[in-house]
């Protein structure tokens, strides 16, 4: 079943197992998966990337090569705006994480530009860097959406003495956060969420629940990250 398409998902196996008179736990379908030797994160996702977006990744990687895991504790702390998991209801949230743990989560209305983005930073994203780093000196890392590439949005960060790490365009494979909301996805299926109160609910305890173990291992993992993408020459890892 898994050879005949490749980019199907647990639950579709499932279902096709269920269907040919199979009971089977979610959990049964992943073990299985993972015996036959396939990654069980299915489909498995990557960015195109052209060469010119290529050999800026592995730059930058070369670049990041010797950072030690105190310096990426110290000194990232990844953003990211995702839409929540598709349920009848949707919401978009931003949320912010270092290897010391996470900060405020932010509900969001309406579509993100450079002015509503500048508002999330100020009341959001200042609060999470001083929850997380309080008077120590920081470097923030979000990526090139285009309400973070603009050119207010970089006077923000220079009118407020903060420092942004320089981001190779397409590399989410580079970015522990995608993990982590990995991690608040995960959570949500148990809570199965129908109404939007419910669903800002869940997320919110989800997002709670994260343990700043959790967010240092994330960051630990950047040199291994590194080596990836310079071992690929800077294709997707």
């Amino acid at each position: 079943t898994v050879e005949k398409d490749r980019f199907q998902t647990l639950g579709d196996l499932r279902k096709q197992w269920t269907e040919s008179g199979v009971e089977t736990s979610r959990a049964t379908v992943y073990r299985r998966v993972q015996e036959m030797g396939y990654r069980c994160r299915i489909p498995q996702v990557k960015p195109l990337l052209n060469q010119k977006q290529r050999q800026k990744r592995l730059t930058w990687a070369t670049e990041k090569q010797h950072w030690t895991v105190a310096q990426w504790s110290k000194r990232e702390m990844p953003k990211c705006l995702k839409s929540s998991v598709k349920y009848p209801q949707s919401v978009m949230v931003w949320g912010a994480m270092s290897a010391a743990g996470v900060g405020p989560l932010c509900f969001i209305k309406g579509r993100v530009n450079a002015a509503s983005y500048q508002e999330i930073l100020e009341h959001f994203m200042l609060p999470s860097a001083e929850k997380l780093y309080g008077d120590e000196d920081l470097i923030f890392q979000h990526d090139l959406a285009p309400a973070h590439s603009a050119k207010t949005t970089g006077k923000w960060f220079t009118d407020h003495g903060i420092t942004v790490l320089n981001w190779p365009a397409n590399s989410p494979d580079l970015n522990p956060i995608e993990n982590l909301w990995d991690i608040v996805k995960r959570k949500l299926r148990d809570a199965r969420p129908n109404t939007l109160d419910e669903l800002k609910a869940a997320i919110e305890a989800s997002w709670a629940s994260i343990t700043p173990q959790q967010c240092h291992r994330l960051i630990a993992s950047m040199p291994r990250r590194i080596e990836a993408v310079i071992s690929t020459k800077g294709f997707p890892t």
